[in-house]
Formats: structure tokens, C-alpha cells, sequence
């Protein structure tokens, strides 16, 4: 049948690819003309993380290591993937701003401070003064 891959012997080592192969179809896959399955079929490359393996190395776009299983194709928008970052460490972020929350909940419950409260921080002469205090 024309397009399918035949079977591999396991016992034949793997071709090896140069450089600059590699380099086109990286460029061809992130061009995002063919997915992975598509650029293995069209140049008989063997392996089902061999292209997302040269796209980790010599890739332009930001391909993170596989979470729980998940691999996931970078966008092709460098803009879009910078706004997803950007979210990701905003809610990391906000769970920091909530720990710290907790912990001055805990402060106040179990010493009795006030660690928000303008005249607690009079208790503290070491602290740098803002300028607009007078």
C-alpha cells in the first residue's frame, strides 16, 4: 500500500541523518506545511519521537520536555506562546501572593501580629521608612 511505512527489522541499526537533514525537516515541521507523522511517512524516518527529538535540539520554537506523557506541538506564533508563558507565571504567582497570605493568617492567629497594620511596622525601627511618612 502506497503511504504506510513498512515494518522495521529491530535487528538493522538506525540510519543516521546529517546535520543539515535534520535541519530542513525541523524547518519544514515548524514552516507547519506537515505534522510530525506526515514528515516521517514522506522522508521514511523511523521512530515516533525521532523529528520532536531534532526539533528539542536545533529547533527556533520552545518545545518543553514531555509532562506526564503529553507532548504538545509549540505554537506557531512566537507572540501567542509568549502570552501562554506569561499566564503560566501569572498563576504561579498568584499562588505565591496565597501562601504568603496564609502564612500572615497564621502570624496573626497564633503570635497575635498584625503584620498589614501600619503602627506594626513602628515596632520594627530597622525597617526602611518610605519617604512620603513624615
Amino acid at each position: 500500500m502506497k503511504g504506510q511505512r513498512t515494518q522495521r527489522n529491530p535487528f538493522t541499526p538506525d540510519p543516521r541523518y546529517t546535520e543539515s537533514f535534520k535541519l530542513m525537516v525541523v524547518r519544514e515541521f515548524e514552516q507547519g506545511t506537515l505534522n510530525k507523522d506526515q514528515l516521517s511517512l514522506k522522508y521514511s524516518i523511523p521512530g515516533h519521537n525521532t523529528i520532536l527529538r531534532w526539533c528539542r535540539k536545533y529547533g527556533k520554537l520552545h518545545y518543553p520536555a514531555p509532562r506526564r506523557g503529553i507532548i504538545g506541538r509549540p505554537m506557531k506564533d512566537p507572540a501567542q506562546q509568549k502570552i501562554k508563558e506569561l499566564e503560566q507565571a501569572l498563576r504561579d504567582e498568584k499562588l505565591k501572593v496565597h501562601a504568603y497570605e496564609k502564612l500572615l493568617e497564621v502570624i496573626k492567629r497564633e503570635d497575635g501580629i498584625d503584620l498589614l497594620k501600619k503602627d506594626v511596622a513602628k515596632q520594627f525601627p530597622n525597617l526602611p521608612r518610605s519617604t512620603d511618612e513624615k
